[in-house]
Formats: C-alpha cells, structure tokens, sequence
C-alpha cells in the first residue's frame, strides 16, 4: 500500500524514526460475533506496531456498512464509547495504515469501501503492487475515477471492471492482474475474505474464538482476545468465511513460497508465531549464530531497545558475557514534536534512548540491533554510548547487511541513501565510530531460521534487502512510472 509512489520516495525531513526498516499496514477480521468491531479494534490495538498513523474498522449488521476511519493510534481513534455503538455488526475488518512517505490524508486510510453491482466491498491491503501504475494508467484511460493514491484502489476498479459472475469471481480475475506481495481482507454482504499472494510474501493467519473466525497479520492479535490460532493461511490461499464456516480457494498457479524473513528479524511482534516458528526463538537463535559468527573479547553485552534484545539475549548465552540493560528506552515518545531543526533533530535519539551510565562507564560494550539502514541513529547511538564512559564500542548486527530497497510493503530508503549501499563494512565502522562492526552472514541468518544454508538456486525466503534477488516483477520500478498522485486536489494533512 502506498501513498505517493513506491519507487520514488520525495525528500523529507529525516528523523530518528526514518532510521528503521518499518513494516506498512495490519490487517484484522473477524466473522459471527456480535462483538465484532470491539474484538477488531482490540486486535488493531495488537498489531498496532506494523502501522501508526492511522486505523479504520468497517463493520455490517447485516444491511448496512458502519465505517470509521481515523489518523493517529488506534487508542486514540476508537476509544469513544458512541464511535464503538456506531460500529455495529456481526463482522469488521480492520486496518493499520503506515504511510511509505509524503502527507497522511483521510482519503488514504483503509480499510476503504465502495457500491458495487452485487452491494458493498470493504477492503484492506498490506503489501504492495508492483505493477499497480501500469494498471491505474489502464483502468484510469477506461473512465475509472480514482480518490486516494493507494494501490488497493487498483483493486476495487479491477473488481469493479470484472466480468465475474460471483464476487469471489470478480475478486480473483482483479488479483489475477496484479503483481507483487500482499495480504488483503474484503468484507461483503455474503461473508469475509482472506487472500494470501502466491509467493506468501506478507504474513495472514485464521484464528477462531468460540463459533467466530478470524483473520489477522500475526497471531499476537489472537491472543488478546483469547482466541485460538488455527493455522497460516498459504500462499496463493483464498478463504471464504461466513455462517457456512471456512472455505479455502486455490485458483492461481502454485508460487515459489518466499516468506520475508525481515518478519523475523524486525517487524512481527516477539510473542507471535509465523510460518510454524516463535518469532522470540528465531531472533535468540540469530544471535546465537551472530556470537559464534563475529565474538570479540568484551564485558557487557547490550542491546539497542527494543528491537535488539531477543538477538542480544542469543548472543550473550552463547559468548558467555553478561547481558544488561545499557540503554533506557523511553516508550512514551512519537515523532519530534517541535520544529525539527537541525539541532532538535540532532536531539532525537535522546528523546527516545539514554545510556544507563552505571551499566556501561569503563566496560567494552557490544550493541547488539536488528539492522542498520542509514546509519544515522547508530552514530548518534554510539556516541551516546562513549560518551556515557564506555572504553569500547562494539557493534553486532543481527541481519547482513541492507543494500537493496523493498518494494514489497516495507518502507525503505532509496537504494542510494542506504548505508551498506555505499560502504563496505569497515568504511561503515568508521561512518558510525565503532571500534568494530560485524553483521550476520546470509547463511549464518538461515541457519538460525533452522536451514543448512541459503539455497541461492531456490531462496526459501525473500531476502531481496540483503541480495537484491527480487522474487516478484518490479514493473513499475522498471516502466520508470510517474507518481500516483491526484492531480486537482490539494489536501490538508492532518496536525
């Protein structure tokens, strides 16, 4: 899902948080409870960490759709006891929204809606369309008017064109036109679908909570509301659920399943569980092989909140080094709240990070994190570090490194801002001013995940961020398409 364009990211003023691989939208729906829009927004609240800057639930009461859409946080947008009594329905879905860049605008909040021949479709996507520019140049030249600069609105005028008899017909010829990665919930007067792409890409999942089913991005949406996980969702799986129960479609060519393994790394929750595997136990296994991969002689291991603990944990059980908290994290911190001018932004990181002086002043410290992407916030987290009397800085990195941009629903930089782009690892030791700096090896990161090695013939994961094997078509990246952008309308965003 995009906002602007997926390929072409404009200049913005960098922050502490433009530092960070981030994961774009959640997706969540449930079927057969009258609870349905409250057990939603308690699962958005769940997944509220793969998007922030804005929630939507659509419900039905089985004649009407009952939308609210909202910027901000999901606590902020649903905690009105009239907003809840308004969504009323036997089934929602619900959306996380994070915008790749540019302004955060209603008109873009999923999930969205819209009146077709067969009633009402609500929709909300994570992933994104590869060709999904191609495609808008074409439905837009057979008179389609577009209202948002996303790519799911590709798909509802691809529903919308279809000749399908069923809408299940209608949704499967729209997916059958589209390339790249995604995971999508539809919500219609007949029942709630789930899709999953062929390469199973993007992470779903069914759920069920006494006679209700469930779809959602992770399984920590489940647990919060004390439903049971039932299985993943495959690649190229199309389920069906309504009052009949689940029913599961498989009308495309079977894929090569290529899982992002940035799902372990950094973006699904630590108390989740995807593809069969503990996302907890996969980030200590990965810095367990980092330690036998890259130990050097230190006193304390420490990891850069939160992100970097499980991997920091792994490693300091297999180096043998004491594990402490040496950098505070402050959770109660957004984005800068003031001008962000160049000395207040400078001040960024210490909004959010302070060094736990007592656990850090005279020690060889390791910092153990998920990754670096410009390298910014490590510097500026490694001076923090010295500065809080640290004789050495130690840097261990719990993925290899990420020279190639996504172009499949994570918000990444330009190939040419990445750090690891432009230097090699000890010209990026010097960038960050660490004594010494190790990543994990591309085979040192599958055999954490339990494989002997990377398949290099046959990839188990997507790791296009690490090799730039890109298992998808990136048609429009390679059309050089303009922005998506709606020409006429100027938008304020929102304060």
């Amino acid at each position: 899902m995009f906002t602007t364009h997926p390929f072409q990211l404009p200049e913005t003023p960098e922050t502490e948080d433009d530092d960070h691989l981030r994961e774009e939208c959640a997706i969540f729906g449930i079927y057969g409870t009258q609870d349905a829009a409250a057990h939603t927004a308690l699962g958005l609240h769940a997944l509220q960490h793969r998007g922030q800057e804005a929630s939507g639930i659509v419900a039905f009461d089985g004649r009407r759709f009952n939308a609210h859409r909202g910027l901000g946080h999901v606590s902020e947008i649903f905690v009105s006891p009239n907003v809840m009594a308004r969504l009323d329905g036997f089934a929602a879905i619900g959306h996380n929204r994070y915008a790749t860049t540019g302004e955060t605008l209603l008109r873009n909040v999923q999930p969205l809606f819209a009146d077709f021949e067969f009633g009402g479709l609500a929709i909300g996507h994570n992933g994104n369309l590869t060709n999904a520019l191609k495609l808008r140049r074409q439905l837009v030249k057979r008179g389609c008017l577009f209202q948002s600069t996303t790519d799911t609105e590709v798909i509802i005028h691809l529903i919308a064109t279809s000749q399908g008899a069923t809408v299940l017909d209608r949704l499967i010829d729209a997916l059958r036109q589209v390339e790249g990665a995604y995971s999508l919930v539809a919500l219609t007067a007949h029942g709630l679908i789930g899709v999953r792409d062929p390469n199973g890409v993007r992470p779903l999942v069914l759920g069920k909570l006494g006679d209700a089913h469930i779809l959602a991005s992770e399984t920590c949406a489940f647990d919060i509301i004390g439903a049971e996980f039932v299985r993943d969702i495959e690649p190229g799986e199309i389920v069906v659920l309504n009052g009949e129960g689940v029913t599961s479609h498989r009308p495309f060519p079977p894929g090569r399943k290529r899982f992002c393994v940035f799902e372990y790394i950094y973006f699904a929750r630590p108390d989740s569980n995807v593809e069969g595997q503990s996302v907890y136990e996969a980030r200590k296994n990965i810095g367990m092989e980092l330690a036998r991969e890259s130990h050097v002689d230190a006193d304390v291991i420490v990891p850069v909140p939160d992100s970097g603990v499980p991997a920091a944990i792994g490693y300091a059980a297999e180096s043998g080094l004491p594990f402490e908290l040496g950098i505070i994290r402050n959770h109660y911190v957004g984005r800068t709240f003031i001008q962000p001018t160049d000395q207040i932004r400078h001040y960024d990181v210490k909004r959010k990070h302070n060094a736990n002086r007592m656990q850090i002043e005279g020690k060889r410290v390791v910092l153990v994190d998920d990754s670096i992407v410009r390298g910014t916030t490590s510097k500026k987290i490694v001076e923090m570090v010295r500065n809080a009397g640290a004789t050495e800085v130690h840097m261990r990195i719990a993925s290899p490194p990420t020279t190639n941009a996504c172009f499949y629903g994570v918000d990444t930089p330009q190939k040419e801002k990445l750090l690891a782009h432009n230097y090699d690892i000890e010209g990026m030791a010097k960038v960050i001013g660490v004594d010494s700096l190790a990543f994990i090896s591309i085979d040192g990161l599958y055999r954490a995940m339990g494989l002997p090695a990377r398949n290099d013939a046959m990839p188990q994961y997507c790791d296009a961020c690490f090799t730039g094997d890109y298992p998808i078509s990136l048609t429009d990246f390679d059309d050089g398409g303009e922005p998506a952008q709606l020409s006429l309308l100027t938008e304020q965003p929102a304060a």
